[in-house]
């Protein structure tokens, strides 16, 4: 870890922010009908954050401010639990509990689950357009940052990594195919989360381009560590039911490589990331505490 960084407080303080703007988001609405109510349990359902707090502390690491895109940072969040809440429906996952609870088509219905993911992608866009701009380079970044998530949300992005795995099942893929796999999966938006921090925050063309290639490795990162824990993880801590994608006869890093083989893959990857960071000041301790931090958690 990080000398003298402190990254639990930082995360803690950084859910904090993230919950408090989401709650007020969805208790500000006049409707609180059964929709509202799965969003809002989906949501708040105890997640790590780690795609908002990954688009701060890369605004953070460029010498923005963390709170001036609080926003983008929690449209982030909500795209990534329609995500969640649609995975985990019977027709795909198949999953009975997320974040330690009933996943949301359990604790409603599934017609409800899959009207709350719509609900949650389509208020994240929203979201992402009701930023009051001050001029014209603060519009255009604002507009890239749309068209970027758009895309790694979209069908050239998670759904095309999601379609692959369903796909997939049954079947075993060569260590290349996975790999683009997940960097569609999972990687497309851990990666736009960063961008968006980044260029959102004022970074420049070179200080994105390095944060691009920490992104892609410790989005990499990020799937290896969760096969990892599929095989070996305590249920109770994560939340969530293990050995799953052996049943459902996924190809995963541990299948192919190993796990020990994928463990020394997962921190060659982290090793990557944080040489991209190396003509980074202290102002990214937080980006570097977080790299460590995906291989080492134990959810």
């Amino acid at each position: 870890m990080i000398k003298n960084f402190d990254l639990n407080s930082y995360l803690i303080l950084k859910r904090k922010n993230v919950n408090a703007f989401i709650d007020e988001i969805l208790n500000n609405t006049a409707n609180s009908s059964r929709i509202v109510q799965a969003m809002h349990y989906s949501l708040m359902a105890g997640g790590k954050r780690i795609r908002p707090i990954l688009c701060m502390a890369a605004s953070e690491a460029v010498g923005g401010n963390a709170d001036d895109i609080l926003p983008a940072a929690c449209a982030i969040e909500m795209l990534h639990t329609y995500s969640l809440i649609h995975d985990d429906l019977p027709a795909m996952d198949n999953d009975d509990l997320r974040r330690g609870k009933p996943t949301c088509h359990v604790a409603f219905d599934e017609a409800t689950a899959i009207l709350a993911g719509d609900a949650l992608l389509t208020l994240a866009f929203r979201i992402l357009s009701s930023i009051n701009v001050i001029d014209d380079n603060t519009s255009s970044n604002w507009l890239k940052v749309i068209h970027k998530l758009s895309f790694a949300a979209g069908y050239n992005g998670m759904i095309e990594g999601q379609m692959r795995d369903m796909a997939s099942e049954g079947s075993l893929l060569s260590l290349e195919k996975l790999e683009d796999m997940h960097s569609l999966k999972t990687g497309a938006l851990i990666e736009a989360s960063i961008f968006s921090g980044a260029l959102l925050g004022g970074g420049s063309p070179k200080q994105i381009d390095q944060l691009k290639i920490y992104a892609k490795n410790i989005g990499l990162a990020f799937q290896v560590a969760d096969d990892i824990l599929n095989v070996e993880g305590d249920p109770a801590v994560m939340g969530k039911a293990a050995g799953t994608d052996n049943a459902r006869g996924k190809t995963t890093y541990p299948s192919i490589m190993g796990l020990n083989k994928s463990k020394e893959f997962a921190k060659k990857l982290i090793h990557n990331a944080l040489q991209a960071l190396d003509d980074f000041d202290n102002n990214s301790n937080s980006l570097r505490a977080i790299a460590c931090y995906i291989i080492e958690r134990e959810r």
